[in-house]
């Protein structure tokens, strides 16, 4: 019989826990309840009480790892507590957030543990057995996993499945005691960049792609491309959004093409992109075509800005197009937020 242990841990703050492990403790319950499985949850904090009143309800059954040590990400403390709440549970399933905090030490956990582990799940099924799916080659190619090795070690992309939610109540915790191993680094503070330097934003609720048309010839002749700059940085300062791009647009600083300062190969999205987890996202100046657009498996709705009525987003590849100029639309945006705030 299969048991199930969700590891979660606490966001920066210590007293709530992240998205993605909220993400993960819902495909836990959702688990346990098909195979009729026994469900816990194992929780990584600095202080346990505050984080599991919100999952309390999910599982009867509540590990934590806590203690000063365990205030900042570190692979030996992590380590160490993710392997210690395991061998209090004794599960054959493990599941956990594919977060930076996790994925480092996940490996090395199931290694000590002698299992096994997969990692970018997007779904978990039970038919025979169970079955778990995940993207290879830049999300062209999709894999249904099963293995017979236990412990199964399974690192879940977020966005793939709704975060628990129930009211918070009391939870009975057991603490499960760690032992720390000698650390030689020291957090002394953090350094952050300013909101308008930082354009890749993974838990921003819009994603913004910018296409390779804010850089060509506008119906003057001329190419502004330093206007395009200051109307999209305008827009990533009011919304908060995430800032993808095109292949394409990218590329063009290679070329000798005016380009968006501000813009890198990180910021692309498609087939040799990234695959970002928005609800929303917002294309402007692009075409749409299949290498791009598959970088949005997991946009949840799509729209588009276009001049072309023939585009690939009008193929059925966004909810809602607006045959339109980008420029004129984006700068009206901007004026409507702008009032908004004020």
């Amino acid at each position: 019989m299969e048991s199930i242990l969700v590891l979660a841990h606490a966001d920066e703050t210590g007293s709530l826990l992240t998205r993605g492990s909220l993400e993960a403790v819902a495909a836990g319950k959702e688990l346990a309840s098909k195979l009729s499985a026994p469900l816990t949850i194992g929780v990584v904090a600095v202080d346990a009480t505050k984080a599991v009143a919100t999952i309390a309800s999910a599982a009867p059954r509540i590990l934590a790892a806590s203690g000063e040590a365990l205030a900042q990400p570190r692979y030996a403390t992590d380590a160490a507590a993710c392997e210690a709440l395991c061998r209090a549970a004794q599960p054959t399933i493990v599941l956990a957030p594919s977060s930076s905090r996790f994925a480092r030490v996940a490996a090395g956990v199931a290694h000590r543990l002698g299992g096994v582990i997969d990692t970018h799940i997007t779904s978990i099924t039970n038919a025979d057995s169970i079955q778990v799916s995940r993207w290879f080659y830049r999300q062209r190619v999709e894999a249904v996993l099963t293995r017979e090795k236990r412990p199964w070690f399974l690192l879940l992309d977020t966005g793939t499945c709704p975060p628990f939610s129930a009211e918070p109540v009391p939870a009975s915790i057991e603490p499960v005691a760690v032992d720390i191993p000698p650390t030689r680094t020291t957090v002394t503070g953090f350094r952050t960049p300013a909101q308008d330097a930082q354009t890749i934003r993974p838990d921003a609720k819009l994603l913004f792609v910018a296409g390779a048309g804010w850089t060509k010839k506008q119906p003057d002749g001329q190419v502004h491309a330093d206007e395009a700059a200051r109307i999209i940085l305008d827009f990533l300062r009011a919304s908060g959004a995430s800032l993808g791009s095109s292949k394409s647009l990218v590329d063009q600083g290679g070329d000798g093409q005016p380009v968006l300062p501000f813009l890198t190969h990180m910021n692309q999205i498609g087939q040799t992109g990234a695959t970002p987890h928005h609800p929303k996202g917002l294309s402007t100046c692009c075409h749409g075509e299949e290498p791009h657009v598959v970088g949005w498996r997991f946009i949840g709705e799509r729209r588009a800005i276009s001049l072309d009525p023939n585009c690939g987003w009008t193929r059925g590849k966004a909810d809602v197009v607006y045959i339109a100029d980008a420029f004129k639309v984006m700068a009206k945006l901007n004026e409507l937020l702008a009032a908004h705030v004020k």
